[in-house]
């Protein structure tokens, strides 16, 4: 569902503060694989999910999304393929419209926009039951401003919206780091959910390694623009945190001392 294959990226090339951030990167994602993204500061994690997500261009090598070559198309028409949630709850939504106008947006994604009604009462049982998944009681809640929802609503609803079209693959960009812990393991617990119900390749680039563990049947592992780790399957359902630091300063041949990593 998701090729890479040989990518790379250098940002500043030429000047003193050139920094290589993906080096000859390759990566392939089959239908349905839920991989966790786990690695120090600078390792090239959100970097890797920008290459994908068209925000920044690979300098050489090729992106494919199930088997459309999408490496040279920009950001916008990359969204008919992909769904992004951002780390802060205030992007991908609209705070000053209203939940079902989001929802509507997101719905239309891709299609020609034109003079008719905008929200039909069809669509507006769609969304009250698409919302009532998250038990979060938006589903009456339709016609609140999504500015005046928490940033765990906000969040929550963010997913539901990367997901209504059914993207080929989705990102999650730490999509809980700014949330506290309670919210963000509600959040985390909905993902799973959405995931699995819709059967949805996805990529969740993470700072916390007992997330990175418990979630997705695939973890991989970045350190300076690499891929040190790649562990599936039962391999990975019996990793403790200690494994997977031995793991990286194994592979890495450098311990694990960032301490957003060992915050976990």
């Amino acid at each position: 569902m998701l090729s890479i294959r040989n990518i790379s990226k250098t940002f500043n090339a030429g000047t003193v503060n050139e920094r290589k951030a993906i080096d000859n990167l390759s990566l392939e994602l089959n239908e349905g694989d839920f991989v966790t993204v786990i690695g120090g500061n600078g390792a090239g994690k959100s970097t890797l999910l920008n290459l994908i997500a068209g925000v920044y261009m690979v300098d050489k090598g090729k992106i494919f999304a199930d088997r459309i070559d999408i490496t040279r198309l920009p950001e916008y028409k990359r969204a008919s393929f992909l769904g992004r949630v951002f780390q802060d709850p205030k992007m991908g939504t609209s705070p000053d419209m209203l939940i079902e106008e989001n929802l509507a947006l997101a719905s239309r994604r891709g299609q020609r926009r034109t003079l008719r009604w905008g929200i039909t009462e069809l669509e507006r049982e769609k969304y009250r039951e698409t919302l009532k998944s998250l038990n979060l009681g938006l589903e009456d809640r339709l016609t609140t401003k999504v500015g005046l929802l928490s940033g765990g609503q906000r969040q929550a609803l963010t997913l539901l919206m990367s997901v209504l079209k059914k993207p080929k693959v989705l990102l999650l960009d730490e999509h809980t780091a700014a949330l506290d812990p309670k919210t963000a393991a509600k959040v985390l617990e909905i993902s799973e959910k959405v995931v699995k119900e819709n059967n949805l390749t996805t990529m969740m680039v993470t700072h916390n390694m007992k997330d990175a563990i418990t979630y997705g049947n695939r973890l991989i592992m970045m350190n300076s623009g690499h891929i040190v780790v790649d562990i599936s399957g039962e391999d990975k359902k019996h990793l403790t945190v200690k494994d997977l630091m031995d793991l990286f300063s194994s592979a890495s041949g450098s311990e694990m001392t960032n301490d957003a990593m060992l915050l976990s």
